[in-house]
Parts: structure tokens; sequence; C-alpha cells
């Protein structure tokens, strides 16, 4: 009995720690959180007007917000960082836009 509660701990522990984030992975839950984060900014992104969704590529890990793709203006470069470091939950934001 005592060795079959030494199998179930040990396989128990080595589930917990497949789970835990690392420095160069997510924990699930990291995943569940930056893909909830990239869908709330492609959505402020998608409200505004002067922004072009499919022109911006949103990426999440671990809180930071990576922006990238092509857009027409300075401007857009200015709205798009802002729209995303105003989100919830965001810790800050790379800025890899392009004005064509």
């Amino acid at each position: 009995m005592s060795k079959l509660k030494l199998i179930i701990g040990f396989l128990l522990a080595i589930t917990i720690a497949g789970c835990a984030g690392g420095s160069t992975h997510e924990s699930t839950g990291e995943y569940l959180d930056d893909s909830i984060l990239t869908t709330k900014v492609k959505t402020s992104i998608l409200g505004d007007s002067r922004l072009k969704l499919l022109q911006i590529n949103v990426e999440t890990y671990k809180g930071v917000v990576q922006l990238s793709g092509f857009v027409d203006s300075a401007s857009a470069v200015t709205r798009a960082v802002q729209l995303a470091s105003t989100v919830k939950g965001v810790k800050s934001v790379n800025n890899s836009l392009i004005v064509k």
C-alpha cells in the first residue's frame, strides 16, 4: 500500500512540475492569460477605425505584448502601442511596427 502511495505521489509531483512555467516557457495558466490578453489587444485595435487589424500582428508572452507588421503612418504606430498598453494585464509593449 505504501508503494502505491509513493508512486501516486511521484506521478502527481511530475504532473504538477510539468505545468509550471520557467524562464523559457510558460505555464498552462500563463499561456491562457496571454491568449486572453492577445484577444483583448486585437479587439481594441479592431475597434479603432484608424487602424487595420489585418496589418498588425499581436503576440503575447508572459504579459509582454509584441506588435509587428506594416502600418500606413507613424500615428497608426503610436495609436496601436497606446491601445495595447492600456489593456488591463499588459506589462509592457514591444513595438516592431514598420511604416510603409
